[in-house]
């Protein structure tokens, strides 16, 4: 038997707005760091689109079970594959209904951490992303739906470097391209989890993660963490998700 001890924090950074979404719900072993798309309101409005839909249709799971989803559950999958899959279909098509008028153009990504009887799972859409940390090794979980990993997938480098292309996304929930990517996982004690965007590891890198990953308590990493990105000159929206993992 694991226990869990979370924490989220998010910062407005440099910008006018803040158009990260997170939710941490315990109770529903259910984590999700969203990152809007499409200018001020769009963005706002994209992400907390997607988080709500996620908290909302697992808190309904937790009380209907299987009688909530919107689609079959397939038996290939865990449980809390199955609820990722099945939040990720649904965020889909609300933001697509909401995208008229001054939200027309509102995407979000999205990265999400399910925990549960059956194990872990996480999905993602776009570059936010999900890191662990096992024995002092850092590692992203999930690969960036973006230009530059397409490029690499064909073995060539982005023209004029990374650093032009970075932002640059090819998928995002809300657009004619979300299809979602489904891992299941395995935690074990001492796993420490960060769900984040890309407001966060940018600026600090595998090293700045990693130094604050070790600390104490999942509320001083993230403390830590949003803190640091923003005095290191981080200029997006700063969110950061953190799930530490112990024996029970």
């Amino acid at each position: 038997m694991l226990r869990f001890e979370s924490a989220g924090q998010t910062h407005i950074g440099r910008r006018p707005h803040n158009e990260d979404s997170y939710c941490v719900l315990p109770e529903l072993g259910l984590y999700v760091v969203a990152d809007g798309l499409g200018g001020q309101e769009g963005g706002e409005v994209a992400s907390r689109c997607v988080v709500d839909t996620f908290a909302g249709l697992g808190q309904r799971w937790e009380r209907e079970h299987e009688a909530a989803w919107p689609e079959v559950a397939d038996p290939r999958r865990t449980r809390e594959e199955n609820l990722l899959a099945a939040c990720s279909q649904l965020a889909q098509a609300n933001l697509r209904a909401q995208r008229v008028g001054r939200l027309a153009e509102m995407a979000s990504t999205v990265v999400a951490l399910a925990v549960g009887r059956d194990g872990a799972a996480v999905v993602h859409v776009g570059d936010s992303r999900l890191y662990r940390l096992r024995g002092g090794q850092l590692e992203s979980l999930t690969r960036d739906h973006s230009f530059i990993e397409e490029l690499r997938d064909v073995g060539m480098e982005p023209p004029g470097g990374a650093s032009n292309w970075r932002h640059l996304i090819t998928r995002a929930l809300g657009t004619d391209n979300a299809e979602p990517t489904l891992q299941r996982l395995h935690a074990q004690p001492g796993d420490v989890f960060l769900l984040c965007s890309d407001g966060l590891y940018e600026p600090l890198g595998l090293e700045g993660l990693t130094r604050r990953l070790c600390l104490s308590s999942a509320r001083e990493v993230c403390d830590a963490l949003v803190a640091d990105a923003f005095e290191a000159g981080g200029k997006d929206n700063i969110t950061a998700v953190v799930l530490r993992v112990a024996d029970a």
